[in-house]
């Protein structure tokens, strides 16, 4: 197996990404791979990986895609089938190369929407379940009407300064994923076929305020998906619940983790 550092960097393909590894508590536990939103990093999941591995006592591995964080740019303007190419080109390079010999995918927003197409496109036998906070299936007009509205408020307020704390080149993570989001042709932009090919339990965690998304996102999982659908809405969230609501959504993920994971002992060292 791989062994890692605690933090580094991911040589794929052309790009360096950066990464954070926490280790897991014994030996032989799973692993949950965050995959961060669409202006996330490591840095931006804040302390919720250590609450995770805490309460789960998996290896937790987070990293920056391309564009974001301390990782490398990527050319201006994304490719519309931006996440497509994460999940089909990136992720299976990226955990090929960590300790992923079974675990989960934990995605948030595009992070979500990059895990969904993943575990339908790949029959990956490491993978045992996916938890989805906020993710998209679809464009809503509530979303391109918020992602509009954030635009604004990053070329005229603070927001660009404090999104450079985390971001090397925050205009590079910034206008990669605002404007593929507000081009007219993404509107076309629909992931759902790849549910029906999801053969793995699935979480989905939204915040019953969230100003990018509504709960028809989760009518779609439950509609498309033939595998189990774990439907937990966080009552006063928006699109962070898990920064919003961070016990309610910690408790949803680590029992569906202890669900998911009870094959070959499931977590093992802790309470089921």
């Amino acid at each position: 197996m791989t062994k890692l550092a605690a933090n580094g960097f991911l040589s794929i393909g052309s790009a360096s990404l950066e990464y954070a590894w926490l280790a897991p508590q014994v030996a032989d536990a799973p692993t949950i791979v965050m995959l961060h939103e669409g202006l996330g990093s490591v840095g931006l999941w804040g302390d919720f990986p250590q609450k995770l591995q805490q309460a789960t006592g998996a290896g937790i591995f987070a990293y920056s895609r391309a564009g974001y964080g301390q990782s490398s740019p990527v050319a201006l303007p994304r490719p519309l089938d931006y996440m497509h190419r994460e999940a089909l080109d990136v992720l299976p390079k990226v955990l090929d190369a960590i300790p992923f010999s079974r675990g989960l995918l934990l995605g948030h927003s595009d992070g979500g929407s990059i895990a969904a197409i993943y575990a339908g496109s790949h029959q990956d036998h490491r993978l045992q379940g996916i938890a989805l906070i906020a993710p998209h299936f679809i464009v809503e007009d509530v979303s391109v009407i918020s992602i509009a509205a954030i635009k604004a408020t990053y070329e005229t307020t603070d927001l660009r300064a404090k999104l450079a704390r985390w971001h090397k080149d925050v205009d590079n993570a910034f206008y990669g994923w605002n404007g593929a989001w507000l081009d007219p042709k993404f509107r076309d932009w629909d992931i759902s076929e790849y549910l029906a090919y999801v053969r793995v339990p699935v979480l989905v965690v939204q915040g019953s305020d969230d100003q990018y998304g509504t709960l028809r996102q989760v009518e779609i999982a439950q509609e498309e998906c033939y595998c189990p659908v774990d439907p937990k809405i966080i009552s006063d969230a928006g699109h962070s619940p898990h920064r919003e609501a961070p016990g309610v959504t910690l408790d949803a993920i680590e029992q569906f983790a202890r669900a998911a994971l009870r094959d070959d002992q499931g977590l093992r060292g802790h309470a089921a």
